[in-house]
């Protein structure tokens, strides 16, 4: 597989389509927003600029990869052609499931069809295309270039074959793909969520403030950064997507969405994509929000 299309153009779209065309693979970006798109192209230039900055990448490297990828708003035109599709679309499920039903149609049967999807179940993706067989889980985690993880989600029906393809797929792009089964959250959100959820309720019942309650995970279990943080920079609205997707999945009530969760997304406090979430974000940096909602 040389020919990949990525289906959105969002943080996620576009870190996919930075490793693959990195790793020498042709790829199609494809987005109804044409600024979007540009958006998207730009943000790999400026990732591209900071490796050759370390030293992991060459200049000569860098206009290599900028070379394999190419912007698309039409998915029609755009996935002609193309070995393997991975969508990375909003995580919405009736979204997911006009895409992957548009991708059945226009992409030949021997095409693979992968979702990023942090949640939505892989089997009812699947079953609205023609190929079940073809539709998998390539859950990639944030920032994309960066880490290492791809959780590999296996549906009902999806096969061994297409299943080790996109395992050495994964590994050539140098990540380190884990295979797991198709049920609500996977493996690492089913066991991430919770704890985000926990850490918001105990800010909510006001056991700790938000630099207390980051600052006892990061020193005290050893995280990298602490849950809140991770929640405003995975975005709140994805996180409560998730727990929705866990609470209506399994119907057990220790996966409720915290209310100030909930009414923080209402009011588009989403994290570092809005600029304000647990922190106030600007210019890449984080500051304490002062919020009356938030109880101490």
């Amino acid at each position: 597989m040389k020919n990949i299309a990525v289906i959105g153009a969002g943080t996620m779209g576009n870190g996919i389509a930075h490793v693959f065309a990195q790793h020498g693979y042709t790829v199609k970006l494809i987005d109804i927003s044409q600024p979007a798109l540009e958006k998207a192209i730009a943000t790999i230039g400026k990732n591209l600029d900071r490796q050759v900055a370390k030293g992991s990448l060459t200049e000569d490297e860098k206009t290599a990869t900028l070379s394999n990828l190419s912007i698309h708003t039409d998915m029609k035109t755009g996935v002609q052609g193309v070995d393997l599709v991975v969508e990375a679309a909003t995580e919405n499920i009736e979204l997911k499931l006009k895409i992957f039903r548009d991708l059945d149609a226009f992409t030949d049967p021997s095409v693979i069809l992968a979702t990023n999807t942090s949640s939505i179940s892989i089997t009812q993706i699947a079953a609205v295309t023609n190929r079940p067989d073809k539709v998998i889980g390539m859950h990639f985690m944030n920032p994309v270039p960066v880490m290492k993880l791809v959780e590999i989600i296996r549906g009902y029906s999806t096969s061994n074959e297409v299943t080790l393809r996109i395992m050495e797929t994964s590994e050539k792009l140098g990540k380190v793909p884990v295979e797991v089964n198709d049920y609500p959250g996977f493996v690492a959100n089913r066991i991430l969520m919770p704890m985000i959820n926990e850490a918001i309720y105990t800010l909510y019942e006001g056991v700790a403030g938000v630099d207390e309650i980051d600052t006892v995970m990061k020193l005290g279990m050893a995280h990298p950064m602490g849950p809140l943080q991770l929640a405003d920079f995975i975005g709140l609205d994805v996180c409560l997507a998730i727990l929705k997707v866990l609470h209506e999945g399994f119907g057990n009530p220790k996966y409720a969405p915290c209310p100030l969760l909930v009414n923080m997304v209402m009011a588009g406090k989403k994290g570092v994509k809005s600029g304000e979430g647990f922190y106030s974000w600007t210019h890449g940096t984080k500051e304490l929000v002062i919020s009356p909602n938030f109880i101490d």
